[in-house]
């Protein structure tokens, strides 16, 4: 019963992380469209760190320690999925503290990519999820 309770409580914090990092992006080529320096651009700043704090930063935690303890209980350190699902985990994560580290950016009025690159970037986390949801599903090694 407890594998079951793990396993709802970290699919429901993915499903959060994830609807995080979809909006987060969007969230940025919003705030560069925004004139420099005006309300709307300090509108984003505010909207941005709330979803970072309310939504991404306690996501992040709970899916991380939520996986690492389904990983124990069903004994996954030793296989090869989970150890590529781990890889993508960590990417995602490398991800989601690069959009923090341009959210500082633009809050400081940088902006360093253009609209269309962080439109692109919004799909990284939709095709990561889909690897790891098929590793996990498939378990193909």
């Amino acid at each position: 019963m407890t594998y079951l309770w793990l396993k709802a409580g970290h699919i429901i914090f993915i499903i959060f992380w994830m609807a995080g990092l979809f909006m987060l992006p969007r969230f940025y080529v919003y705030h560069q469209e925004a004139t420099e320096g005006s309300a709307e651009a300090e509108q984003w700043v505010e909207r941005e760190n709330k979803l970072r704090k309310i939504i991404l930063l306690p996501s992040i935690i709970i899916v991380w320690v939520l996986g690492l303890l389904l990983a124990s209980t069903i004994g996954a350190w030793s296989q090869g999925w989970f150890h590529a699902k781990l890889l993508f985990v960590v990417l995602l994560s490398a991800y989601h503290m690069w959009l923090i580290g341009y959210g500082k950016k633009l809050a400081r009025g940088e902006r360093p990519l253009k609209g269309k690159t962080l439109r692109l970037l919004n799909e990284v986390p939709g095709l990561t999820v889909a690897i790891i949801v098929i590793l996990v599903i498939v378990k193909p090694f």
